[in-house]
């Protein structure tokens, strides 16, 4: 299967690498670290102005129409220089209204091109719930619904104006749409392992509109698209460090020649680049098992890139922080935030193992009903 970027696709690949390179500095980064909604204001501006926010939007809605593949695109750029914008949920958001939206859900997906509608998603929840199957409730009242639960570290939640919420009805899970300063919601700001300022999201008799009919296939496609999401920028992330690995041990020396020499150390990096091309090559299975509109294969990729997401991911901030040697764990370093953004990557939706137990009992479920 040839996973080459077609020539649109390069052109996007390019303008977001100039972007990211030229806005998200180290510096820019550590002076975003220090405001009140942890996000660069400036950057989201830019690549709202750029048609990268609404890349993947239907054309209808005032995007690119250039899917999935197209944000995974723009979210690998990102990942490389850990720019601290919201980007995967927003986009993730976008397509499931533009897909599942009423008429009032879709009207909301032009202004998630253009920057203005700030969606964020609320799919975890504290354990043992897991995704597929959360705690909290949605039950019907009248045209719209009443949610009731938590939800835990909703991404940039004081930059969001909208969240996507996964709750459970008597028909099954669904995903419902509220705004972040409705009635019956209440945030607690918590920063997580990236220094993003998440949400822990209290509903207490929250109103919100459907996405989708509970029960249909609104939360599976979002979970999908999600793990699609974190895999894209996880692959950035681990190009990044690995980068920043390669360059410092080029010019430390050590015993009089440069650390990039030494065996042992050639061996990590080599370890590095082998997970990085099997974390890429399972990225783009997944996105193509998605763009063929084969749920099923579609969920058994996602969950293959997900898993190289988490340990192979992990794996790579790990060895190329530890080539650093001491300063490595210099938490102002660059590289360390690296390793910070992999590792919360690594756990979202739950981690490797988690992943893997999931994978397990499709492929199972599969051989059943074979």
């Amino acid at each position: 299967m040839d996973f080459h970027l077609s020539e649109d696709l390069q052109e996007v690949e390019a303008l977001a690498a100039e972007i990211f390179g030229d806005l998200a500095s180290v510096d820019r980064v550590r002076e975003v670290e220090t405001t009140n909604t942890r996000v660069d204001d400036r950057l989201w501006g830019e690549l709202a102005k750029a048609g990268l926010l609404g890349i993947a939007l239907p054309e209808e809605y005032d995007g690119a129409g250039l899917g999935l593949a197209a944000l995974c695109v723009v979210l690998e750029q990102q990942g490389r220089t850990v720019a601290p914008v919201p980007l995967w949920a927003a986009g993730v958001g976008g397509l499931l209204l533009a897909e599942y939206g009423d008429e009032a859900g879709r009207a909301l997906v032009s202004q998630v091109a253009d920057g203005s509608a700030r969606l964020t998603l609320a799919l975890e929840e504290f354990a043992p719930a897991v995704p597929a199957a959360p705690v909290t409730t949605a039950r019907a009242d009248g045209d719209g619904w009443v949610l009731d639960g938590t939800k835990a570290v909703v991404p940039s939640a004081d930059f969001a104006t909208h969240v996507l919420v996964s709750a459970t009805t008597d028909a099954g899970p669904g995903l419902f749409l509220l705004e972040t300063d409705a009635d019956g919601l209440t945030w607690t700001t918590t920063e997580t392992t990236t220094r993003d300022h998440a949400g822990n999201l209290e509903l207490a008799g929250a109103r919100a509109r459907a996405v989708g009919a509970p029960g249909d296939t609104a939360l599976p496609t979002a979970l999908r698209l999600t793990a699609i999401a974190l895999a894209a920028v996880q692959v950035g992330v681990a190009e990044g460090a690995l980068k920043l690995a390669a360059a410092y041990l080029s010019e430390r020396e050590q015993f009089g020649r440069p650390l990039a020499t030494f065996q042992a150390v050639q061996h990590q990096l080599a370890d590095c680049y082998i997970d990085i091309d099997a974390m890429r090559v399972t990225l783009w299975q997944a996105v193509t098992s998605v763009e063929d509109g084969e749920p099923a294969a579609a969920d058994r990729a996602a969950l293959v890139a997900k898993w190289w997401c988490d340990q192979a991911g992990l794996d790579v901030v790990h060895r190329t922080q530890h080539v650093h040697g001491g300063i490595g764990v210099d938490v102002d370093y660059p590289v360390h935030r690296y390793f910070l953004w992999g590792k919360q990557i690594s756990s979202t939706l739950g981690g490797a193992a988690a992943t893997l137990e999931d994978l397990g009992q499709l492929l199972s479920s599969a051989e059943v009903a074979s």
